[in-house]
């Protein structure tokens, strides 16, 4: 059974502190083709901020991008998972609370972030993976 670690292992940790605004993290998101960040206060994990966040907590309710601390707009205290939590699990997860992204801890530190489309792309390699064999 495939972890979480395994499929981070390779992976750069993006994230953005709480104190800064949401333009500059949005800039950042937009830099570094992502949809969402940790939100680290203290280097510990306080929240996290998606496109989501930012067009409805900001954008919508004509909020100043410039000016908005991301601390105020981030969703709070998220539900983590553990490095060694499996893929399977992982999707239980998103699935039964509308999860798009999950962070990834080892005990109090941040090792990634995991997206949905992350997860359903191993599982439709996998899947691949067992027809390919089972054709041989």
């Amino acid at each position: 059974m495939t972890t979480l670690r395994e499929l981070i292992k390779d992976r750069r940790l993006y994230s953005v502190d709480a104190n800064r605004t949401v333009l500059e993290a949005a800039r950042y998101m937009l830099e570094h083709n992502v949809g969402a960040l940790p939100v680290l206060r203290d280097g510990n994990l306080a929240g996290i901020l998606s496109e989501r966040d930012i067009m409805n907590r900001v954008v919508a309710v004509g909020r100043t991008p410039g000016t908005t601390a991301v601390s105020e707009v981030m969703t709070a205290n998220p539900r983590a998972v553990p490095a060694d939590e499996s893929i399977e699990e992982c999707l239980f997860i998103m699935r039964e609370f509308g999860f798009r992204h999950l962070p990834i801890v080892e005990g109090k530190e941040l090792k990634g972030l995991v997206s949905l489309r992350d997860v359903l792309m191993h599982q439709a390699a996998e899947i691949e993976k067992q027809t390919r064999r089972a054709a041989s």
